[in-house]
């Protein structure tokens, strides 16, 4: 075992070096709209600190974004209102739609070198937890689940996370929130501490897709239905410590709007983003044919195998995941806009969810599970 370990461990690593070198020569200047909206968030946080929240097109008069938008050859330049991911508001600013999240972790990174730093301190993140599944595996199975899970997983920092620089730190989030739900639920004892950080984690990512506030929605539904079951002073105070990581970890977007939008609850997104949920077989037909479904089915399918084979507590995950799948497929497959990474980062704290819910349960618990369900097993047992 320590072999197979030693193999899959190395194979990861071999992808993360080989995905250091691929994000080594990409370039900052792919002509993107987003990438550069993003690094104009990034440019006000460096300019003017904690004041770079205020994405005001007036304070871009250094003329950083004009720049930019000369160098894609934008025709419309001059013009604030015709600015790429930029929106009027009612209080008479035109301000960026994006959270502050990606644009605050880009400038912590020197101007013109920020997006190669980004990618990799998260894909080292992911390796890290990847490594860490592998090691924790305890059968030749498990460690070859962990390490084909692994390395999957680092390879998709590359591809489809290149996609959106919001992404990487949201991956880099899914895999730590991942472990530290399996964490939460399969301890004799639950933690409020645990699932207080787990909320702010999960709230933090809203900083960088407002999106990322739906993968609360399983924990939701959970705690809410723990709380109605026993109606305990215990799982109250689950919720409550819960619901105040969200609010805090999300702290900084609602910031940003209030000074943006001139509410913490209004939307700095244009009436093309804010649409009401309608299927559409296109869009569906999209997903069907991208990659992403093949995660989808990865994730619903290890979620009904955790709770069939899976002990109390361990299924206990699966509930959770299973909750957040449910909302956040209703949500994005409903939704009239298609793109490479819109469900990758529920499909990946579900996978990574259920993968180290299953590397945690006792292995006693694992073999009578299996035992429990495998019927010529049970005839194989001596008399």
């Amino acid at each position: 075992m320590k072999i197979a370990k030693f193999v899959f461990g190395l194979i990861c690593l071999a992808i993360l070096a080989s995905n250091i070198v691929t994000m080594s020569r990409w370039s900052e200047a792919r002509g993107v709209y987003d990438d550069i909206c993003y690094l104009r968030q990034a440019h006000l946080f460096q300019r003017l600190g904690i004041g770079g929240l205020n994405t005001n097109a007036l304070l871009d008069y250094d003329h950083y974004f004009e720049d930019k938008m000369k160098e894609i050859a934008f025709a419309e330049w001059r013009d604030p209102i015709r600015w790429p991911c930029h929106n009027p508001m009612p209080n008479g600013k035109v301000v960026m739609q994006y959270p502050p999240g990606t644009g605050f972790l880009l400038a912590l990174f020197p101007q013109g070198y920020q997006v190669v730093p980004l990618y990799v301190a998260a894909s080292l993140i992911v390796c890290s937890l990847a490594l860490l599944g592998i090691f924790m595996a305890r059968t030749l199975p498990s460690i070859a689940g962990a390490g084909v899970f692994g390395a999957l997983a680092v390879y998709l920092m590359i591809n489809p996370a290149k996609a959106s620089y919001s992404i990487a730190p949201t991956m880099a989030i899914c895999a730590i929130a991942g472990f530290l739900t399996a964490l939460w639920l399969t301890r004799g004892r639950r933690s409020v501490l645990l699932i207080a950080l787990i909320g702010l984690l999960l709230g933090a990512s809203v900083n960088f897709r407002l999106p990322n506030a739906l993968l609360a929605a399983g924990y939701c539904l959970f705690l809410a239905g723990a709380f109605l079951w026993s109606r305990s002073f215990a799982t109250f105070v689950q919720g409550l410590g819960f619901g105040a990581g969200v609010l805090v970890g999300m702290a900084p977007t609602l910031i940003a709007q209030a000074i943006n939008a001139g509410s913490p609850l209004a939307t700095t997104y244009g009436s093309a983003d804010v649409v009401a949920p309608a299927f559409d077989f296109a869009v569906l037909g999209q997903y069907l044919r991208d990659m992403q479904f093949v995660l989808i089915v990865l994730a619903i399918g290890s979620t009904v195998w955790l709770l069939q084979m899976g002990e109390g507590r361990v299924r206990q995950v699966a509930l959770v995941v299973a909750g957040n799948l449910a909302v956040n497929l209703v949500f994005f497959l409903s939704h009239p806009v298609f793109t490479p990474y819109y469900v990758v980062p529920i499909a990946m704290l579900s996978l990574w969810s259920v993968s180290f819910a299953w590397l945690m349960q006792p292995e006693a618990a694992r073999q009578a599970a299996v035992l429990r369900r495998d019927p010529a097993s049970l005839e194989a047992l001596p008399r």
